[in-house]
């Protein structure tokens, strides 16, 4: 059956004319005439009495009452393919690394789901090298993380730095000090986070190198959940600076005295997805102008 030919006999219907019908879908009359033969020669019956005023047969009342609901799905999803199309529908999958899936992305989706209401977002929360084997695997879109070890297959785009900066409980030997080097954390235990976690190996290079091994260490593998163990008085921690507000009661923040320590963060994409398009490329491009937004208010100037 042709959808034209379905929707101009339910216009007929709508207008009581053949010639208002015409003129609203800006056909020529004989078209209009042509494509009613046509569907009733489909059907083989008559679906309107040929006269000088307009009637359906009783077939074609039951026809169209029949054939009202299919219409408004086909309404509907030509209405949802013009979405799709213009980027503003879709079904998006969206991986993460914490903290950012914890304390930074909430608010970013809250905000791009008000602007586009028809599109999905599902969130996976894991390591980077998690996500990147999820992207490729065809299970995620794009993901939030940090520099991953780029294979083939995966394109990385930087955007912001999350600077690193001690955490200790009130009263702790080390709170003298304004700025604390590495080498004074020898002989106190350091928290550190789950093993997959993007600051850890960041954290343990730095601390091998000025402290040797072993570590007197403490693994919490909840970032989130890492500074309340600071403020039970269990160990000092260096985590990104965004996680500290607000400052949990009982503990204090101090500087790293070596050179400012930070962690790269960015989009990961597959390389074969490139330019993104579509609902993936408006969310991509909100997240990118967001995170380079939040850097720029987290930066040491505008502190």
């Amino acid at each position: 059956m042709d959808l034209k030919s379905l929707k101009t006999f339910h216009r007929i219907v709508a207008l009581g004319s053949f010639h208002r019908a015409a003129e609203e879908l800006n056909y020529a009359q004989s078209t209009v005439t042509m494509q009613m033969q046509k569907l009733e020669a489909e059907l083989g019956i008559t679906l309107i009495e040929r006269g000088k005023t307009f009637q359906l047969t009783e077939a074609g009342r039951l026809f169209h009452e029949q054939s009202a609901g299919i219409m408004k799905e086909i309404d509907r999803l030509q209405g949802r393919m013009s979405d799709w199309m213009l980027g503003e529908t879709g079904e998006l999958r969206l991986g993460a690394v914490e903290p950012i899936a914890s304390f930074v992305l909430p608010r970013l989706l809250q905000a791009f789901l008000t602007a586009y209401p028809k599109i999905g977002i599902a969130v996976d929360i894991g390591s980077t090298p998690l996500l990147g084997e999820r992207l490729l695997r065809g299970e995620l879109d794009l993901a939030v993380c940090s520099r991953p070890v780029i294979g083939e297959g995966l394109y990385f785009e930087p955007l912001f730095s999350e600077e690193l900066v001690f955490l200790l409980p009130e009263g702790h030997p080390l709170s003298a000090l304004e700025r604390i080097p590495f080498r004074e954390l020898r002989d106190h235990r350091i928290l550190l986070t789950a093993k997959n976690c993007p600051y850890r190996h960041k954290v343990e290079m730095l601390l091998g190198e000025a402290c040797g091994s072993p570590l007197n260490s403490m693994e919490i593998s909840s970032m989130a959940a890492m500074k309340h163990y600071v403020a039970c008085g269990l160990g000092i921690a260096l985590v990104p600076r965004s996680l500290l507000t607000p400052l949990p009661p009982g503990t204090l923040v101090r500087e790293v005295q070596d050179d400012r320590v930070s962690v790269t963060f960015g989009l990961l994409c597959r390389a074969a997805d490139m330019p993104l398009k579509l609902a993936l490329g408006r969310l991509n491009e909100f997240l990118k102008a967001k995170l380079l937004q939040d850097q720029d208010s987290l930066s040491p100037a505008a502190r």
